[in-house]
């Protein structure tokens, strides 16, 4: 991991923030003339030396050797085009965006097969596919947005968080390309982006705003202050909504080639999701954390209770046994979705109390493409008088674009890397962040529980961008 030095010089990849930000949006400092053809007004160039976010902790000639010092040029333009690469988990992912927000291409390849075959991600063996499969996924996104390289004004990609042998994969091709292209390059933060995608598609979504960010590894309320400011009003303590779904699928003996979401909604419109009585998980807690452990628990033992064998697939199993198991998905769905909705109306009183002019929730993540969850959270928002925003289901699971369009809105603000040198020098190690926190923690939310179970291995993104904006004050 890189030391603690080179991760302050930078937010996400933040080595100049603001510094030569105009006001005015259509000047933009930038490394490169864009492929637009259009000429700066001047060849007058500002040398700097930059830190980049990928260097090296062990080595002393790191800074030497994973930095450079380059010209900016004054455009006034702000004709982007960037290629976000997405490998955190068990997508692989790539898309090409514009900064007017047009997609240019997406394109994603799906390691369902080895989801059904292991019942979950096994990360050496989605490590294996990503390597597998990425040439060929960036290739296409390139082809279906008929560029090429050379066409590019940066290269985004997720370095955190998420699963270390997966990260590496994309942070190491998108280095490639960087370094053989003279490309800049974005380290994105995954949480970061699933919430910004809904400002590509709802562009007059303003900050400062709520967003609920729910997958299978995360759960998180945040309150949305400003690009790189977040405050945590609520996270999970154990497992996240995204987890029992897919556990849950499992013990039904469902379908898990789509995940397990798709396939408990599913199968829950055939059930009564009121004939098993699993309890609201932490409802003595009077705040907005989430756990989903306990209710794990529960669907497995009423499972059992049912002599449901999850070894004969469900398609297989008699009429009987499918309504058993089509009632405990609408119960486990019912009671998994009414906590998110009791945590997400505590946490909107308490965002409206700290900043009175939110109007909008972002729901996104990949449990946000279940329609029952936007369905119910549609009336949470309408009781307090807030507008629900959700992405396409095609943004919510993990892509390329919302890494693509968060590296957009962070090279904007100057916050990206240049270009990696074209041989690494020995001992020069990637900066992935596999446990980054997005925000800081609210303190009515602070879970004592989970703060002494959980090491953060990383400042958070928040922190790291006030440490910015401080030392470039």
């Amino acid at each position: 991991m890189a030391s603690l030095g080179p991760t302050l010089s930078s937010t996400i990849s933040c080595l100049n923030l603001l510094a030569e930000l105009s006001h005015n949006h259509n000047t933009i400092r930038i490394f490169r003339a864009l492929s637009c053809n259009l000429k700066p007004q001047k060849s007058s160039y500002h040398r700097r030396l930059f830190k980049s976010s990928f260097s090296s902790a062990n080595s002393k000639s790191s800074t030497s050797n994973c930095s450079k010092t380059l010209g900016s040029v004054l455009v006034f333009n702000d004709n982007l085009v960037v290629l976000g690469i997405e490998t955190s988990c068990d997508d692989t992912a790539a898309a090409v965006v514009r900064s007017d927000g047009e997609i240019l291409s997406q394109v994603v390849s799906s390691q369902a097969d080895l989801l059904e075959r292991y019942g979950g991600v096994a990360p050496k063996m989605a490590e294996e596919a990503h390597s597998q499969v990425i040439d060929q996924v960036v290739q296409d996104a390139l082809d279906n947005a008929n560029l090429t390289e050379s066409d590019l004004s940066a290269v985004a990609v997720t370095i955190g968080p998420g699963l270390s042998l997966c990260l590496r994969v994309g942070v190491q091709k998108a280095r490639k390309i960087a370094a053989t292209y003279q490309l800049p390059i974005v380290g994105v933060h995954h949480m970061e982006a699933h919430a910004l995608v809904a400002r590509l598609c709802d562009r007059d979504l303003q900050f400062p705003f709520m967003a609920l960010l729910i997958s299978g590894g995360h759960n998180l309320l945040v309150l949305a202050r400003d690009l790189g400011h977040y405050l945590q009003l609520g996270t999970t303590i154990d497992d996240a909504i995204g987890e029992a779904y897919d556990k849950s699928a499992k013990w039904l003996g469902l379908d898990l080639r789509r995940s397990g979401g798709p396939a408990i909604e599913e199968l829950a419109r055939q059930g009564d999701a009121q004939s098993v009585k699993f309890s609201v998980p932490m409802k003595q807690h009077k705040d907005c954390n989430f756990s989903y452990a306990g209710l794990k628990t529960q669907v497995k033992l009423a499972i059992e209770s049912k002599n449901i064998d999850a070894g004969i697939p469900f398609p297989s199993a008699s009429i009987e046994d499918q309504r058993l198991r089509a009632d405990i998905a609408a119960s486990f769905q019912r009671v998994a979705v009414l906590h998110l909705e009791e945590r997400c109306e505590r946490a909107i009183q308490w965002a409206l109390e700290i900043e009175p002019s939110i109007k909008h929730l972002v729901v996104s993540g990949g449990v946000a493409s279940n329609q029952y969850v936007r369905a119910r959270l549609h009336e949470v928002v309408a009781r307090n008088s807030l507008q629900l925003v959700c992405p396409p289901p095609s943004l919510c699971t993990d892509n390329g674009v919302m890494i693509a369009w968060t590296g957009i809105e962070n090279f904007r603000l100057g916050r990206f890397d240049p270009p990696p040198p074209a041989i690494e020098p020995d001992g020069c190690q990637l900066d992935l962040r596999p446990r980054w926190p997005l925000g800081e923690e609210y303190g009515r939310g602070r879970s004592v529980a989970r703060s002494m179970r959980t090491a953060r291995i990383h400042p958070s993104l928040t922190s790291l961008t006030q440490a910015s904006e401080y030392q470039n004050s």
